[in-house]
């Protein structure tokens, strides 16, 4: 081979080389770019939107503890549970509105009512009792059990909850057992008529269906 050809071939080679670089960095300058969520939260989903949860509202009915705490004489908690007008007494026979507000607004709702006025200092601090957050149909209904509580509910709707009427139930007699002890007779035949026999049904309460005789 002459000394002229193999020049060439040389010269032809590291033409080929240089475009086979070339091209590797211009292929990197143009790969695509992560693509981030557009929540910026690792691992959630791209366009997902991360909500907090609701704040829980309190209800009529409701069993709270209420303690009262950085006071110069210790106080006890208070028991207490919300009455069908939504309200709720305290120390010094204050009365507030608790239904329709969290626990959070209410307890700085105390706080701000009883400092200065009667405290220097007062940390108030506001337990929901779980055991509230249900309401029980006994008696003669298809599935007698406790019920989760989770919104407004009347008798019949209640009773519908467990199953509806056995055959055997006495409707004009169903008992109403209030959580503080107060019992009401309801008549549900004429709750079908007339919305006004339907009795709403709180957290804690108790329906017991008799049995009618014949």
């Amino acid at each position: 081979m002459s000394m002229i050809k193999l020049c060439k071939r040389l010269v032809c080679w590291r033409a080929v080389g240089g475009l086979l670089i070339a091209g590797f960095f211009l292929a990197g300058c143009h790969a695509p770019a992560a693509k981030k969520s557009s929540t910026g939260a690792p691992g959630s989903p791209s366009g997902a939107e991360i909500r907090s949860p609701e704040p829980e509202v309190l209800a009529a009915g409701d069993s709270l503890t209420i303690n009262f705490s950085d006071l110069p004489t210790p106080s006890l908690p208070s028991l207490v549970k919300i009455k069908e007008d939504g309200t709720i007494t305290l120390l010094w026979n204050q009365t507030f509105t608790a239904a329709g507000k969290t626990r959070g607004s209410l307890e700085k709702e105390i706080r701000e009512h009883y400092v200065p006025r009667y405290y220097k200092y007062m940390t108030v601090t506001i337990t929901r009792e779980t055991q509230s957050l249900f309401y029980y149909v006994d008696g003669e209904v298809k599935a007698p059990n406790r019920q989760v509580y989770t919104s407004r509910i009347t008798v019949l709707k209640a009773i519908a909850s467990a199953g509806g009427f056995t055959d055997y139930a006495k409707k004009r007699g169903v008992k109403l057992t209030r959580l503080d002890g107060r019992k009401v007779t309801v008549n549900c035949i004429k709750a079908l008529d007339d919305a006004s026999f339907d009795l709403e049904v709180y957290p804690g309460d108790k329906i017991y269906v008799p049995r009618k005789l014949f």
